[in-house]
């Protein structure tokens, strides 16, 4: 079933409605409210495994799946966002905050669904990477590629064996067959 939200006429007014945080997440982009795409299988498994080890990799990054970030007047929620480990909100007590963040993550993540328009997740990648986010990448699980966004340089494709870029904290060397060898049931490419 779909529901439709009417449009607030602010930012303010979209972060104050109690059902922006179900699943699938609410976003507010360019004063437009969407839901994002139910992910599949596939989605959720590459969503997962690459949050997953990204944690197992590095103890001064932390990948978070589904994380709001609100910034520049707009409120997404990338696939994954990995942020500094001292930069997770918490609060006076040092439990993290049950919030969002309100700065851009150092690394946004974006997995393409099925039904999902590339140029929308585009958009919102390129919107992070104005505020700050360092690195980011459209992946496609359909095209089995991957598109790396940073600042001020054109998009690069990543295919087949081609090492993926990381930022510069994290030691972990991953390429685009392994990323796409976790959709494989039975033995895959694994990343050491």
């Amino acid at each position: 079933m779909v529901v439709a939200l009417p449009q607030p006429s602010s930012l303010e007014s979209f972060l104050q409605r109690p059902e922006i945080d179900e699943s699938p997440a609410w976003e507010f982009f360019a004063g437009v409210v969407s839901q994002k795409p139910m992910p599949g299988v596939q989605h959720s498994r590459l969503q997962v495994r690459l949050a997953g080890l990204i944690n197992l990799h590095s103890e001064t990054l932390e990948a978070l799946t589904e994380l709001r970030c609100t910034i520049g007047g707009r409120s997404v929620v990338p696939d994954i966002a990995v942020l500094a480990a001292t930069e997770i909100p918490v609060d006076t007590a040092g439990v993290v905050s049950r919030q969002g963040i309100d700065f851009a993550p150092r690394w946004a993540i974006e997995i393409l669904s099925p039904d999902q328009r590339s140029l929308k997740v585009t958009r919102k990648i390129l919107h992070l990477l104005r505020y700050g986010t360092q690195i980011g990448w459209l992946i496609d699980p359909e095209e089995r590629v991957v598109l790396v966004f940073e600042p001020n340089c054109l998009p690069r494709e990543f295919t087949a064996k081609m090492v993926l870029p990381m930022l510069q904290d994290l030691e972990l060397e991953l390429t685009v067959e392994q990323l796409f060898g976790w959709l494989k049931i039975g033995p895959s490419v694994s990343a050491d």
